[in-house]
C-alpha cells in the first residue's frame, strides 16, 4: 500500500501567505458600520432624532472611507467587501428599522411590507453595483445610491423631531410612501450623478471655494430642514435626467 505524504506545515507556510488589511480606510467603514448599529439602538430607545444624525454621521464615513482609499492607493478586496457589508446595515437595515419604529408600525403589515421592501431594495443596489463596478458610467450611478435613499428616510424622521410635529395619520402614510419610492428609485435604472468623478485634488477656481463656503453656512443655520430638502432635489433630479435624455432620444429618432 502506498504510503501518503503530507505537506510540512513550514512548506504550508511559504504556499499559503498571509494577507494584510489596510487599517485606516476599514477604520472609516467600521465608522459606517456602527453609525448603523447605533441608529437602530436609539430607534428602539425611541429617541429617533439621534438615530437620524447618526445615519447622516455613517454618510460621512462612507464617503470618506472610499475617498481615504482611493488616495492613499490602499483599496483591496477586503475593503470592498467590508465596505458593502457595513453599507448594507447603516443604509438598509437601520433605515429600514428606524423608519418602522418611527411610523410604518401603526400600519400594521403595510408597514412592515414597505419597510422589508425598502431594506431588500438596499441590498439588490449594492450587490447590482458590485456586479457592474468596471462596466458602468464612473460619472453617472445606476439607480440612486443607498447611502442617498438612507438620507431621505432619516431625513424626514430628523425634521419632524427638530419641528416638533405630531405624528398624525398623514404622516404615516407619507412615510410609508416615500420609503418605498426609495426602495424602488434605488432598484431603478435612472442615472443620477456621481460626485466620484470628482478630483478632489485639481485646482478650482476661487468661486469654488466661496460657493463651498456659503453652502456650508446654509446647511448650518437649519440642518435638518435644509439636509433634507437637498436630499429629496437629488432624488428626483434622475429622474428629470432619465426625462431629458428620453426626450432627447426621441428627438434624434424622429429626425429623418
Amino acid at each position: 500500500m502506498a504510503e501518503l505524504h503530507f505537506p510540512r506545515r513550514s512548506v504550508l507556510r511559504g504556499t499559503l501567505r498571509r494577507r494584510g488589511i489596510y487599517l485606516l480606510p476599514n477604520l472609516f467603514t467600521t465608522g459606517v458600520l456602527f453609525g448603523g448599529f447605533f441608529a437602530i439602538v436609539q430607534a428602539m430607545n425611541a429617541r429617533y432624532g439621534w438615530a437620524a444624525i447618526a445615519i447622516f454621521a455613517a454618510m460621512i464615513f462612507d464617503f470618506l472611507d472610499g475617498w481615504v482609499a482611493r488616495l492613499t492607493r490602499t483599496q483591496s478586496e477586503f475593503g470592498a467587501e467590508y465596505d458593502s457589508l457595513a453599507d448594507v446595515v447603516a443604509f438598509g437595515v437601520a433605515p429600514a428599522l428606524v423608519m418602522y419604529e418611527w411610523a410604518l408600525r401603526p400600519l400594521d403589515r403595510v408597514g412592515w411590507i414597505a419597510a422589508f421592501a425598502y431594506c431588500a431594495a438596499t441590498a439588490l443596489r449594492l450587490a447590482r453595483f458590485n456586479v457592474n463596478i468596471d462596466v458602468v458610467d464612473k460619472r453617472f450611478f445606476q439607480g440612486m445610491p443607498s447611502p442617498s435613499a438612507a438620507a431621505l428616510l432619516a431625513g424626514l424622521v430628523w425634521v419632524v423631531d427638530d419641528l416638533e410635529l405630531e405624528r398624525a395619520d398623514w404622516l404615516h402614510w407619507l412615510a410609508c410612501i416615500l420609503t418605498l419610492f426609495a426602495a424602488v428609485t434605488m432598484v431603478s435604472n435612472v442615472p443620477f450623478f456621481s460626485l466620484k468623478g470628482v478630483n478632489l485634488r485639481r485646482s478650482v477656481p476661487f468661486w469654488v471655494m466661496l460657493a463651498v463656503v456659503l453652502a456650508v453656512m446654509v446647511i448650518s443655520a437649519r440642518p435638518p430642514v435644509v439636509l433634507f430638502a437637498l436630499f429629496v432635489a437629488y432624488s428626483f433630479s434622475g429622474y428629470a435626467m432619465w426625462a431629458w435624455n428620453f426626450r432627447k432620444s426621441r428627438r434624434q429618432t424622429q429626425v429623418p
